[in-house]
Formats: C-alpha cells, structure tokens, sequence
C-alpha cells in the first residue's frame, strides 16, 4: 500500500484551532503538508476572538517537525478571507489544498430565529467557503491543480428541528462544491464535500458522553486526507463519514413516469400516479444539472 503524503503541498484549514480542523491539520502537516491554521478563536455562536487556539495547534505541528503558521482572520467576509490566502502564498508561495471547515451554531426553533441568527450561520458556513475559494481561485488555476474539500452536515443534507440556518448554509455548500468541480475540472481541481459526525463543541452538548467517546475526529480525518491528495480522482461527490463509517451519499431521482407533454396534465393524473413517481426502487444519480434535466427534456424532444 502506498504511502499518501503531501511533500511539497500547502493545505489551508479554516476553523483549525480545535475539532475536526485540528485534527485535519495535524494529519496533513504529518503526511508532509505545509499548512495554514485559521481559526478565529471565537465561540461556538460566533462571538468572540483569540489567538491562541490557532497558536497552539501551529506550536503541535512544529513541535512533530512539520510545518505551519498561523492565521486568526474570521472568514465570514471576503477580505478575511483573501488575508487567510494571503498569508498561505506569503509563507509558502502557494496554495494547493482548501480545507473548508469553520463553523458556528445558533441554534433555535425557525419561529424563534432572529435574522442575525439566520444571517451570521450562513455567513461564516455558506459565505466563508464561497470567500475562501473565491480567493484561492486564481491561484489553484494558475498552478493548474487543487483539492477542495467542504464540510456539509446530516442537518443540510436531511433537515434538523431547530436548525433551519444551519441546514440550509449545509446544504448550499452541497451546490457549491458540485458547481466548482465541474468548473475547476479543466484545470485538475477536484472538489467534494464531507458530512461528518464527531466529538466537537458543536456536538458535545447534544450527544451522550459515552457516544462522544467513539466519535473521534481522528476517524474523519483520513477521509478528509484522501480527497485533498494527487491520489484522489473523484469529484462532485459527498461522504458521509463519523465512528468509523464511511459512506457516498448521492441524490437520485425516481425512474419517474412520463406524462404526455402534448396533453393537458392535471393534479389528479400526478395523484393517480404518485407510488410510482415516489418508488426509489430504480433510482439513479446524475452526474450535473444539464444530465438530470435530460430525462425530462427527451421526454419534450419525442413529443
């Protein structure tokens, strides 16, 4: 088996001063990475800064003879984030990996959600990533090479009481790590995106400590490793991954019923028809948008 290393490459981890982004950074700067720790030292809400999160896992990293250095900007605007890329090319001249992970939580039922609540999740998840990428961009295309992994969530991907914020920041992140892997294709820029579940001061107050204890971030790493690795070829893709599971996630469409376009089609039809419109027993994934259309544009074109 060989060995998967980064010699030679540059990592950016967002959200690194602890959790799952600790862990990522320390597994890549293990396996030769150089690495920018970002972490803005705030609270699990999003309020809040230090420097000493990002400092010690920079301090652990040199400590094990890697390399990295630190970054405290918050990434939920873009010039916090072209600063983060900034200060990944004045260290090392490069970039060649975005780990996007940063996150906060503010919790609370759709009824109940201010919009500050709203806005603040979605900027730090959704927007952060979005700014991160867009200013690593010009440089993972002039090197003609990158690997963008984005971290979605159950919540995203299946809806959560009382997360109607965070769900949709997570599943936005689903769109664009899709849409970027088909945009950076050509330029061998691989994008995908992870679901992961671990201990975590975003899960440690609501999962039992016995649970906790088998949901070590050292066992979502490695899946974060391989899709930021030359060896890795897949993209657009999502996994699922927590306690040792490790899983693709795809959405997929019905074999679905053809109506015919040229007549009328009224609610009662689609009613009559509906155990087999929803029968997922034939289910298919698709690999774009223009492909998932095609079912229902052949339909039209034999019209």
């Amino acid at each position: 088996m060989t060995q998967i290393r980064f010699d030679n490459r540059v990592a950016v981890v967002t959200g690194a001063g602890g959790g799952l982004g600790r862990s990522h950074a320390l597994l890549l700067a293990s396996r030769g990475a150089k690495v920018v720790v970002n972490d803005l030292g705030g609270g699990v809400k999003g309020d809040g800064a230090s420097t000493s999160a990002a400092d010690q896992v920079v301090a652990e990293i040199k400590a094990a003879g890697g390399e990295a250095v630190a970054n405290y900007d918050g990434i939920d605007t873009m010039q916090g984030a072209e600063k983060l890329i900034a200060t990944a090319k004045d260290a090392f001249g490069k970039i060649d990996i975005v780990i996007n992970n940063a996150g906060i939580l503010r919790d609370v039922s759709f009824q109940k959600m201010t919009e500050e609540d709203w806005t603040k999740v979605l900027n730090v998840h959704l927007f952060g990533s979005m700014y991160v990428c867009k200013a690593a961009w010009p440089l993972l295309k002039e090197n003609n090479y990158g690997r963008l992994v984005f971290t979605t969530s159950a919540a995203g991907l299946y809806g959560n009481f009382g997360q109607a914020n965070y769900s949709a920041a997570k599943m936005g992140i689903v769109g664009l790590a899709k849409t970027l892997a088909h945009e950076g294709a050509k330029a061998n820029i691989k994008s995908n995106v992870i679901a992961p579940v671990a201990k975590s001061r975003m899960t440690e107050t609501i999962l039992p400590p016995n649970v906790l204890e088998n949901l070590k971030t050292e066992l979502v790493s490695p899946l974060v490793a391989y899709l930021a690795s030359e060896t890795c070829q897949d993209t657009a893709q999502i996994f699922s991954v927590g306690g040792g599971y490790v899983a693709r996630v795809a959405v997929v469409e019905s074999a679905g019923v053809n109506f015919d376009p040229t007549q009328p089609l009224i609610p009662e039809q689609v009613a009559e028809r509906w155990t087999q419109i929803s029968d997922l027993s034939k289910a298919k994934p698709f690999a774009n948008a223009m492909e998932a259309a095609g079912a229902a544009l052949q339909v039209a074109m034999k019209a």
